[in-house]
């Protein structure tokens, strides 16, 4: 999982630097399938769930699982997340980053930070002997007192032989509750953050999830592994 992490990394970073105004989802969306099979691993999001791609391209008010498309073309404000998977000799690694579009709004970019910080508040609360709740209390706390919201419907999982294990890693939640962490366990923290309220929808196509109210949302992850010492981000970028 430590070298599957290290290469998803490593093509996440890659992808990030192809965002720009005039390419489309699906492009980013070839790009990856062709890095990813190219290090030698499969996607992992390819027909999982009926899910038609390799990379999940959301925009916007998109939260998470948009379909890429040859229509999406990105434009200067736009705000894109980028949620990928791979497998590599039998087991999964997932993370997702926001990014920019050009220049952006001072609210989209204030989203943004706040949610990639979310991020890091919860991976520090992961360790041994912690209680799962503190990840999503942190989380919680920290992004509604930044006059945002944290989804409630979507969470973070369990990662390993498959893509989606137990336990379920909500972002919100009271701290001194929940399973107890144990070495050896590891997580994707994925907080998924908008810019009114947490209600989402499902789209028409079956997989993408929109903000009910239309308002920004955006989406950081990672695939973390709790060690004898504390927590090792295993999809770090570089």
């Amino acid at each position: 999982m430590r070298e599957g992490g290290r290469m998803i990394a490593k093509i996440m970073g890659e992808l990030m630097q192809e965002v720009r105004p005039g390419v489309s989802t699906a492009e980013l969306d070839r790009s990856a399938e062709e890095k990813i099979r190219k290090a030698g691993a499969k996607p992992a999001f390819l027909h999982y769930q009926g899910f038609p791609n390799t990379l999940c391209a959301s925009l916007n008010d998109e939260v998470v699982h948009a379909v890429p498309s040859d229509k999406k073309i990105l434009k200067d404000g736009d705000i894109l997340t980028l949620d990928l998977g791979l497998m590599h000799k039998g087991y999964y690694s997932d993370m997702a980053r926001t990014i920019p579009v050009g220049k952006i709004g001072k609210e989209a970019a204030r989203l943004v930070e706040v949610t990639k910080r979310a991020l890091e508040l919860g991976v520090a609360k992961a360790r041994p002997g912690a209680p799962l709740g503190d990840i999503g209390h942190a989380i919680q706390r920290f992004v509604e007192g930044e006059g945002f919201s944290v989804v409630r419907e979507l969470c973070g999982h369990g990662i390993g032989r498959a893509l989606h294990e137990e336990p379920q890693v909500l972002n919100f939640g009271e701290r001194r509750t929940g399973l107890v962490l144990k070495e050896g366990m590891v997580l994707c923290i994925e907080p998924m953050v908008t810019a009114g309220e947490w209600n989402v929808k499902l789209g028409k196509d079956g997989q993408t999830y929109f903000t009910r109210d239309g308002s920004l949302a955006a989406h950081f992850e990672d695939t973390v592994a709790i060690t004898k010492t504390g927590v090792d981000i295993l999809t770090k970028l570089l």
